[in-house]
């Protein structure tokens, strides 16, 4: 017969195996080149990529990441692909008049020797028909394609439904302090 503490321990046992199995899971996705938290495709290298977790029942999500160009030649990130939706676009904010709008965009300029921010307010990644919610601790790959670099795939980590990103704050968000690089097709210029 099975005491409590016997109970607690195969329970406790079984929580710590399963665990150390998603551990090493997780890292031999990661390790096998199917996706890496820094990526690279020619000159450009990928970090900070994240997705905000769902809210509710949402249908579509955004994703978040730095690009930085160490060339000498312009690129352009022109698709994006991911198995956690049925659509993923490149998108941007604009504004119309008092309302702040989600909008396609058809490519997004890496300059060279620059770096562009997908943030959230700015420029980003949309995953449209989420097939399942994204939940806070996941992970997931997305490849992104670019004009002159080629593919790469990087490792999104799921952060919390309101996460900002890597070190911003609400108050640089709403002050404009954001450099969200150039949104071909919009007329507008990186900020300082």
């Amino acid at each position: 017969m099975m005491t409590r503490r016997t109970v607690t321990a195969a329970l406790a046992a079984a929580s710590l195996s399963l665990s150390a199995l998603t551990l090493s899971t997780t890292s031999a996705w990661t390790h096998e080149g199917h996706a890496h938290a820094e990526a690279q495709a020619g000159d450009i290298t990928v970090t900070e990529a994240w997705a905000r977790a769902s809210a509710g029942m949402a249908k579509a999500g955004g994703g978040f990441l730095t690009l930085s160009n160490t060339g000498s030649t312009d690129d352009r990130l022109v698709a994006a692909k991911s198995d956690v939706s049925t659509i993923t676009e490149l998108h941007t904010h604009i504004r119309e008049g008092d309302v702040m709008r989600m909008r396609p965009v058809e490519a997004i300029d890496v300059p060279a020797g620059g770096r562009v921010s997908l943030q959230p307010g700015g420029l980003h990644v949309m995953f449209i028909d989420l097939k399942a919610p994204l939940k806070e601790g996941d992970h997931f790959p997305l490849t992104l394609v670019f004009e002159k670099s080629g593919e790469t795939t990087v490792d999104v980590v799921v952060k919390d439904v309101g996460a900002m990103g890597m070190g911003m704050s609400h108050g640089a968000m709403q002050n404009g302090q954001m450099n969200q690089g150039t949104m071909p097709g919009m007329g507008n210029k990186p900020a300082n």
